[in-house]
């Protein structure tokens, strides 16, 4: 008991040490010996859902790939500043949902990425990538948020998202709508609805901020807490409420569209055109503002209504000032993002993602020279584009069958004494009807390929 004591305090001392910075709360630490779990809101992928996870990012990534856009990977960290500055010091994001701490080695403020975007025009700067060449770009990868976890909504969550840098006109707005249209075809997701909207320029959003304060002055008695909160700093945000007590009063409060520059109403006219050419259907939204100060002209959601509160499955628009903000050279640019949960929970039960990857062998074997034959066997067939098994763990040839079946395999791949004299291997079908053969490695390549012969 005093050296589980002595070990406990120790443990304390280190983790108090490495958390001396944080709040109280990240300093309290289960008991030695008892079960740890996995923060709140931040999940495990387990082998299944980590497979339809990859499969998913692996058939967005050929869609995209197949309108000239490149992948691009940045760092989880980024310097705090930068969120700050892009998406805007009085959103929620930056005001209560970000991961931030101080670096002890250099004093810097540092920020685990709440969003993509702002990261990769840092990049796309840092590196000149626009030098002369405008930019088609797309990340993926795990961002985060302090806020309460639920069903589609999670503290680390991961997203695909596309940037198209150096484009101005609202033929790319389309083409990243087209892109998401064409996605979820693929996916076999039809109940998805698209709904748009035009932020204009930023001389109409200070005119219609200016409309909407004194608006929700006068009304100052009806809003709750939150839209208080918001009149002054970020009013734009009100129109974003999802309280039911607001919406009669949001829905009177002055449009955006109704003060448009004409630039910006152009714009708007031509993507909707383009649209309507392509067939997709979309809904014009006066409310949708989307939650990043970032955004001008363009923004488009895609929602469903079979995630309850969070359906929204995608979101995005257009953001021309933030590469000259980042200290870029004025450059346009329209991206999106894709919350990977949320098109998983809506493909659940369905088969554009399958939940199991099977092999097409599965190697039993007996015997330490038939082991080694099964190891270079199975090394062998890997080598000619096959997933194979080899059973670990020994074991009478019956359980190994056993294991061989529950693995889905096509086929049991069979080395014994026998097989190791003749220097051949036996093979036996699993999954259709008949009989085991003792055959060459190349012949059992070949009817691991479909060849029946």
């Amino acid at each position: 008991m005093r050296r589980q004591a002595i070990l406990t305090g120790f443990v304390q001392l280190a983790c108090n040490r490495v958390h001396r910075s944080c709040p109280a709360r990240a300093r309290t630490f289960s008991p030695m010996g008892s079960t740890l779990q996995a923060v709140r809101g931040m999940n495990d992928l387990l082998p299944a859902q980590a497979l339809r996870y990859r499969r998913l990012v692996a058939h967005i990534a050929s869609v995209l790939a197949s309108y000239g856009y490149h992948e691009l990977r940045t760092p989880v960290l980024e310097r705090t500043e930068l969120f700050v500055r892009t998406i805007g010091e009085v959103t929620d994001i930056v005001e209560k949902e970000m991961y931030t701490f101080r670096d002890e080695l250099n004093g810097e403020s540092l920020t685990l990425r709440p969003e993509g975007t702002a990261a990769c025009v840092r990049a796309v700067l840092e590196h000149n990538l626009l030098y002369g060449n405008p930019q088609r770009l797309w990340y993926e990868g795990p961002m985060f948020r302090h806020e309460r976890p639920q069903k589609g909504r999670y503290r680390q969550f991961h997203q695909i998202g596309a940037e198209a840098i150096g484009f101005g006109g609202p033929d790319v707005d389309a083409e990243q709508i087209l892109i998401c249209a064409r996605l979820w075809r693929s996916l076999g997701l039809s109940q998805v609805r698209l709904e748009l909207n035009s932020l204009g320029d930023p001389a109409a959003r200070a005119r219609h901020r200016e409309l909407l304060v004194a608006y929700f002055e006068r009304h100052h008695d009806q809003l709750d807490e939150d839209g208080r909160r918001r009149l002054h700093t970020n009013p734009l945000r009100i129109l974003d409420t999802k309280n039911p007590a607001l919406q009669d009063l949001v829905e009177a409060a002055p449009r955006l569209a109704d003060m448009l520059d004409t630039e910006s109403a152009a714009h708007f006219d031509g993507l909707r055109e383009r649209l309507a050419d392509a067939g997709i259907e979309f809904t014009v939204n006066p409310r949708l503002v989307r939650g990043l100060d970032y955004y001008n002209r363009t923004v488009f959601e895609w929602i469903s209504d079979d995630l309850g509160a969070q359906g929204t499955i995608c979101a995005g628009g257009r953001y021309d000032g933030l590469v000259e903000q980042l200290g870029g050279r004025a450059a346009a640019a329209c991206g999106f993002a894709i919350g990977l949960e949320r098109i998983l929970l809506l493909l659940e039960g369905k088969p554009a993602l399958a939940d199991v990857q099977t092999p097409a062998a599965y190697v039993v074997h007996h015997g330490e020279e038939a082991a080694r034959v099964a190891a270079a066997a199975a090394e062998r067939l890997r080598d000619l584009g096959h997933a194979v098994i080899v059973h670990g763990g020994g074991g009478k040839f019956a359980s190994q069958m056993k294991r061989a079946d529950a693995s889905g395999a096509r086929f049991a791949v069979i080395v014994g004494e026998s097989e190791v004299a003749a220097g051949k291997l036996g093979l036996k079908p699993l999954r259709e009807p008949g009989e085991q053969q003792l055959l060459a490695l190349d012949a059992v390549a070949r009817r691991l390929a479909g060849d029946p012969a």
